[in-house]
């Protein structure tokens, strides 16, 4: 008999790395286990197990303890890490012989799909964005049709996913970023923010985004492009940017040769705990950008802040399609501009910074989430084995752990 969260369980979930590195997908993953957490505690029979190839046993873990129990992989060898994976997930299933598997990466679903396909558990395979987008190795296809589900976060990353893997929508479940809305919320700009990068007066946009050279996608280059625009409509407006990396550089030239450099102002990394306070000091949120879903538009909104977005990403969930916020196209600045000219003018209802907090939490805030995965996991309790042979295995984990 098959059993669903609030009875007897044991799940296994495997992940790349959670707690020594941050980003997206990591914050995203932080948020499932703390909402798993939040439902499995009152059943003292639920447990799960966690494998994570690339966290070593020193690093910071809030979640350790009931119900999860965590096998921290990294090596200083990266075959070797590989290796320990296949062995401590193969042990996992044998000794533990869960109901149910979620891989956390397509990275990890060849494996994945091979061990649980042999001893006959269903298995879900996790997905974000880009790294699905795409057509996808044989082996990693293989291991989606294979899986008894799919989650991705947003209709678009189902969309591309599908289009591009030859699978059916049908066959993929929404799992959405959520946002903290205690940990985000309405303030006054803080004195100390405003001193420390000279905003005295000024119409503040913003962006929260990683600045590589690999990701222009996020649309730094093109908001700095429209300052000059915005400018002329909006003489103290300036542009704080909050991340790092490689292309912070290139975009500091940009600002130079289209003189507003003294209007956009570089912060660096800022730690989650402090971003509140910065979102704060915004007048809106700017990030014409290409994601699989955007939780940076939701922190904005829960602080009551209006948000730019592209207009062809799955940014259009937390935005709800333009209903909460401005969709343009992601690397038009005069489209931006306009825009952000609309948004400093305040006329709009989505410039209602309660409004903006209310209508994003009902849909994408931590409850709604917990009740979403706690539907999704019973809904796993249903779920059929995975039945479609393996071929040649050993050469498939060689070719995995390369």
């Amino acid at each position: 008999m098959t059993q669903t969260i609030d009875g007897a369980n044991c799940h296994v979930f495997i992940f790349l790395e959670i707690f020594e590195c941050e980003g997206g997908i990591q914050s995203y993953v932080k948020d499932i286990l703390q909402a798993y957490r939040s439902f499995s505690l009152s059943d003292n029979n639920t447990r799960a197990e966690v494998l994570l190839l690339r966290d070593g046993a020193g690093c910071e873990n809030p979640f350790d303890g009931s119900p999860f129990k965590f096998h921290y992989l990294k090596s200083r060898h990266p075959m070797l890490g590989r290796l320990r994976l296949v062995v401590a997930l193969l042990r996992c299933l044998l000794l533990r012989r869960p109901t149910h598997v979620f891989c956390g990466h397509i990275l990890l679903a060849p494996l994945t799909q091979m061990l649980c396909q042999v001893l006959g558990i269903p298995y879900t395979v996790l997905t974000y964005g880009k790294e699905v987008w795409y057509r996808l190795p044989h082996r990693e296809r293989q291991a989606l049709a294979s899986a008894a589900g799919i989650w991705t976060i947003s209709r678009y990353s189902r969309d591309r996913l599908c289009a591009a893997n030859d699978i059916k929508p049908q066959n993929v479940q929404m799992l959405p970023c959520a946002v903290d809305g205690n940990a985000f919320t309405p303030g006054p700009k803080s004195p100390e923010l405003i001193e420390r990068y000279n905003l005295e007066g000024a119409k503040v946009l913003m962006t929260v985004a990683r600045l590589w050279s690999g990701d222009i996608y996020k649309g730094v280059d093109v908001t700095i492009r429209a300052l000059p625009a915005i400018a002329k409509v909006f003489p103290n407006v300036k542009y704080l940017v909050i991340g790092r990396g490689d292309d912070q550089p290139r975009l500091a030239r940009l600002a130079e040769e289209l003189g507003v450099a003294d209007r956009v102002v570089f912060a660096g990394f800022v730690p989650t705990p402090d971003l509140a306070e910065h979102y704060r000091v915004a007048d809106a949120y700017i990030m014409p950008s290409q994601e699989g879903f955007g939780i940076v538009y939701l922190e904005a909104m829960a602080c009551g802040k209006p948000v730019l977005s592209g207009d062809a990403d799955g940014s259009a969930d937390p935005v709800q399609d333009g209903r909460l916020g401005w969709r343009v196209p992601h690397r038009d600045p005069d489209a931006v501009a306009i825009a952000c000219i609309e948004i400093l003018k305040g006329e709009d209802r989505r410039c209602d910074g309660q409004w903006l907090r209310e209508q994003s939490l009902a849909m994408f805030g931590k409850e709604a989430l917990a009740q979403q995965l706690k539907r999704l996991i019973n809904a796993t309790a249903t779920s059929p084995v995975p039945i479609i042979a393996v071929e040649n295995p050993q050469s498939q984990v060689k070719t995995n752990l390369d």
